[in-house]
């Protein structure tokens, strides 16, 4: 009745499994309670009392679990889990209340038990995701849709009827009949009912009518709308001549309201009755109005109003409009502005202004623990001293400056480089107007702190431009890349509060998100490659530089020898040379031998190794 929040719920894992779709339960057989509670006899009103509440909210998830939360417990009740292996699509409650079925992009259907949590009977539904559900007005037929329509007989499983259906994914299944238009022949609970159906990026609902036999399996009849259909409600026709009406949202943000009698088949697209639009006024400084978008539409339980939902998904205002079909195009004027600042208003009042004392720190914002001393009482007294004394010189700029606690030296050096603060003011600069040079100029820098520094000074309405910007540039060369990554850091460590408080996030960062997937998919295989490569190219150095190494040369480049021994060998051995007298000779021979032995025994404890004849005469 005033717009208000009454209640919200948030599943723990609502990160990896996003909500999908939900159902309320049919009110009045709730599933029983819990038995750890003490029973309780409840009196004759808190019964009627809880037969006409909706309590049981069915919400499906996107890794295929569904929950099923209690809003007068304001908790989860159960969780049921094993059906799905994907994103649910659509969950839709049996008449007898304790039936659930849900639908998959797993391609099939499956029937809970919502008392036991289990999964009943799960059974293919279609080659593709099926996405929409209907359960016919008896509770025996199923309609389920992924692209074509198939009708099904829920005690066999088997497809009772096929229908066309759509070119692209069917959103939304109802039935628009309760009883058939023809009442001659006795009523089988299906035979002679229509139902609507919308798909996603298709202007056109079409409506189907269930046959005795076989043979028709196209649409009798369609509505045309302005965009695609997200939200759809519609009065049930019970009596023949009672026309269907019917309330389509559009992804537009308009409304459009048919009214019509259906009666067999129709050649031509319906067009809307009424097409209603919200628009903010036009004045007060902004000429133009703008629009609205409406966010949902239904019709009140006397047919003749329709409660409208418009404004933004965080804050929507609802509001009863009666409806007058007599006019084709309606325009709401709406001050959708007045109506929130007003809530907004009463808090901002509660916020006091300290009263700051002279011996007070302030802290610049900025660098977290950056403070400055305030010093605005030591200035108006050196202004008094300078009235008093009129002889006296006046100050220096430089002095004045220090007074002011201003680095004279940073102030001094024009040619230097600018410091973080003229950076920051660069960069809206350069973000306001366009500029590529000076975005070069700023996003180039490689220093770390400047980066942090630029980020932290720069304001908050410059962060989703830059992003904007970074994202482009990401886009480009990967030496670019790599400087932009890090502006990307800082942004996203210091504006993470800012930027989790904007209801259209996921849409400004999905350019980002993907080409940082689509980047770091390659990751692993580029790594391990690189890993292999690495191998192979040392081992291929390895072997290059044991084949370059120059032969080490064997002979020894210097040979020490005990001189009195070498004198004794030679003598002999020029003796030997020339006595040509073979007694003397064999006498000298066993001389020589250990003669020669002990030199061997020496040249081995002295290390040295005569690898070469010819170096020891060379030597000598």
């Amino acid at each position: 009745a005033n717009s208000r929040l009454q209640q919200e719920y948030v599943p723990s894992a609502h990160l990896s499994a996003a909500c999908t779709c939900l159902a309320w339960a049919p009110p009045g057989g709730r599933p029983p309670p819990s038995k750890d509670g003490p029973q309780r006899k409840k009196r004759k009103s808190e019964v009627a009392e809880a037969d006409r509440q909706l309590d049981i909210l069915a919400i499906g998830t996107a890794v295929g679990s569904i929950l099923l939360y209690s809003t007068v417990k304001g908790e989860l009740q159960s969780k049921l889990d094993g059906g799905h292996d994907n994103k649910v699509n659509c969950v839709r409650w049996h008449q007898d209340n304790c039936c659930l079925y849900s639908c998959s992009d797993d391609k099939h259907i499956v029937e809970w038990n919502t008392q036991t949590c289990k999964v009943k009977c799960k059974w293919k539904g279609d080659n593709s995701s099926v996405t929409s559900l209907c359960i016919s007005p008896d509770g025996k037929m199923l309609l389920s849709a992924g692209r074509v329509i198939k009708l099904w007989d829920l005690e066999t499983k088997e497809v009772y009827r096929h229908f066309t259906g759509h070119a692209t994914a069917v959103s939304s299944l109802m039935f628009t009949t309760v009883k058939p238009m023809n009442e001659n022949k006795p009523f089988d609970g299906i035979t002679g009912l229509y139902f609507l159906s919308g798909a996603t990026h298709d202007r056109l609902l079409s409506v189907w009518y269930i046959r005795s036999d076989r043979k028709e399996k196209n649409a009798v009849m369609s509505f045309t709308v302005t965009d695609e259909p997200t939200f759809i409600d519609l009065t049930v026709s019970e009596v023949k001549e009672e026309p269907v009406k019917l309330a389509v949202v559009c992804r537009d943000g308009q409304l459009h309201l048919f009214e019509h009698i259906l009666n067999g088949y129709c050649k031509k697209p319906l067009t809307s009755n009424c097409t209603i639009q919200i628009a903010t006024p036009g004045d007060d400084g902004d000429s133009t109005p703008k629009p609205v978008p409406i966010l949902a539409a239904a019709f009140c339980s006397d047919k003749q109003s329709l409660l409208l939902v418009y404004g933004n998904l965080l804050q929507p205002i609802i509001e009863k409009v009666s409806l007058n079909t007599t006019e084709s195009h309606v325009c709401l004027i709406r001050d959708i502005q007045k109506v929130l600042s007003l809530k907004t208003d009463v808090a901002v009042t509660k916020v006091k202004t300290p009263v700051v004392n002279s011996d007070t720190k302030v802290l610049v914002p900025g660098v977290p623990g950056h403070s400055t001393a305030v010093k605005t009482p030591s200035l108006e007294k050196e202004k008094k001293k300078n009235k008093r004394k009129p002889g006296g010189t006046e100050e220096s700029i430089e002095e004045r400056l220090g007074a002011l606690d201003i680095d004279v030296s940073k102030v001094k050096a024009p040619g230097g480089l600018p410091q973080t603060d003229s950076f920051a003011v660069l960069l809206v600069q350069g973000l306001e107007s366009n500029d590529a040079e000076i975005l070069n100029r700023v996003l180039n820098t490689r220093k770390e702190h400047v980066i942090k520094n630029t980020v932290a000074r720069m304001p908050i309405h410059a962060v989703i431009p830059l992003l904007h910007e970074l994202t482009k540039r990401l886009q480009g060369n990967p030496y670019s890349a790599s400087l932009m990554v890090r502006w990307l850091k800082s942004v996203f460590t210091l504006h993470a509060s800012y930027l989790s408080t904007l209801p259209d996030l996921i849409p400004q960062l999905g350019m980002l998100y993907q080409l940082m997937e689509s980047r770091v998919k390659t990751l692993q295989k580029l790594s391990r490659l690189h890993g292999r490569l690495f191998i192979l190219v040392t081992q291929v150095a390895a072997s290059e530089a044991v084949q370059d190494a120059a032969e080490v040369n064997q002979t020894a480049k210097l040979v020490y020898e005990d001189e009195s021994s070498e004198e004794e060998g030679s003598d002999d051995e020029m003796m030997a040379d020339k006595d040509s007298d073979e007694n003397w000779e064999e006498d000298e021979e066993k001389e020589e031998q250990p003669d020669e032995q002990d030199m061997t025994v020496e040249k081995e404890i002295n290390g040295d190794s005569d690898l070469d004849p010819e170096n020891e005469s060379e030597e000598e």
